[in-house]
């Protein structure tokens, strides 16, 4: 990876890269690990450049540990700018075959979230923690400023999230599953956890 990516995409990729979202966006490489793993890494570098945009990044001290990245409501203009520039991005990252399956995915979800949650919501995006520092309480470290910083204005939070052992952390964040389903392009059962303000509660 070059000098360019943030520190913390290695640990993105090993803490998620046997995700369904992921492994599904990134099938144009399967059968060559080091090449998948690099669009991957290109893959988290953007988006964390995306969140120090339009959203929030939060490092750990060691930043090459772990990453939370958030994004936050945009105008329409806004909005468009980004999915201009991301898809660009991700028809070169990914390939032809890999950037469909993003937008398949994505379509399917959003149009489902805003089912559950109001345009006000603030979306974790991703978090992820390196394997080997895993279990020391660091993913709730890399939330918990952003989170508190949400109570404070008083608006609601939410996630999805294809990984059912991590229902338990989120619930003890203050997340609640708000609905289940079960996205047809990676085939996989994704539930979508909301958490509304403490002022709220």
């Amino acid at each position: 990876m070059c000098s360019l990516i943030d520190p913390a995409c290695a640990a993105a990729v090993g803490a998620l890269e046997s995700d369904p979202f992921y492994r599904c966006i990134t099938s144009e490489f399967d059968g060559d690990d080091a090449r998948r793993r690099a669009a991957l890494g290109a893959y988290f570098d953007y988006s964390i450049r995306q969140g120090t945009r339009v959203g929030r990044v939060v490092h750990l001290d060691e930043p090459d540990l772990g990453v939370a990245v958030w994004l936050l409501p945009q105008s329409r203009e806004v909005q468009a700018v980004e999915r201009a520039r991301k898809h660009a991005f991700l028809r070169e990252a990914l390939g032809e075959r890999g950037c469909a399956s993003y937008d398949r995915i994505v379509d399917y979800m959003s149009e489902r979230a805003r089912t559950v949650v109001g345009s006000d919501a603030w979306y974790l995006s991703i978090v992820a923690v390196a394997p080997q520092a895993q279990t020391r309480g660091l993913g709730a470290r890399l939330l918990a400023p952003t989170l508190a910083e949400a109570d404070e204005l008083g608006r609601p939070c939410y996630l999805e999230t294809f990984n059912s052992r991590s229902l338990s952390f989120y619930l003890r964040l203050g997340f609640v599953t708000h609905a289940e389903f079960k996205e047809p392009t990676t085939r996989a059962g994704y539930a979508i956890m909301v958490r509304t303000a403490a002022r709220d509660r």
